[in-house]
């Protein structure tokens, strides 16, 4: 997953968001949390489950979501479909299976990804937030797809 190292809190950067982060690994949801944290964003609330997600996304209202798209109660991919029916959500996906299929358009992190490919997916977020506000729909933001794991 990501490295913990010192990070500094980046200087320049729009103010954080409020994440719901979808992690069934305790491990790397504390590593993710932390480096966000560092990143300058607030992690409102963690979900290990599919249903866990829904409810979180209804309760906490975040400015976006990371969804492990592999959980061991339902899948973060169903959850997000679940959510977005109900509302616009700016979100994407990280995975360390196999690749499935991700719906058209998805930002998606392979694991073990580290921190420049995390501030690339938070940045094409950002870009989502960014749309919606201007009044898009969810079906018309084309985020940047399939990030890759990259040399960092």
């Amino acid at each position: 997953m990501v490295e913990r190292t010192n990070l500094p809190r980046q200087q320049g950067r729009p103010a954080g968001f409020r994440i719901v982060l979808v992690e069934d690994n305790a491990q790397i949801s504390a590593l993710l949390a932390e480096v966000l944290a560092a990143l300058g964003h607030e992690v409102c609330a963690t979900a290990t489950t599919e249903l866990e997600a829904v409810a979180a996304a209804a309760r906490h209202g975040p400015d976006l979501m990371i969804v492990d798209a592999h959980l061991q109660a339902g899948s973060g991919i169903s959850a997000m479909d679940t959510i977005l029916r109900l509302t616009a959500m700016p979100h994407f996906f990280m995975t360390g299976g196999a690749r499935r299929i991700f719906p058209t358009g998805a930002t998606v992190l392979l694991k073990p990804f580290g921190k420049v490919s995390l501030m690339a997916a938070l940045d094409s977020v950002m870009g989502q937030s960014a749309a919606l506000a201007s009044g898009k729909k969810s079906a018309e933001l084309h985020p940047v797809a399939g990030l890759m794991n990259r040399s960092e």
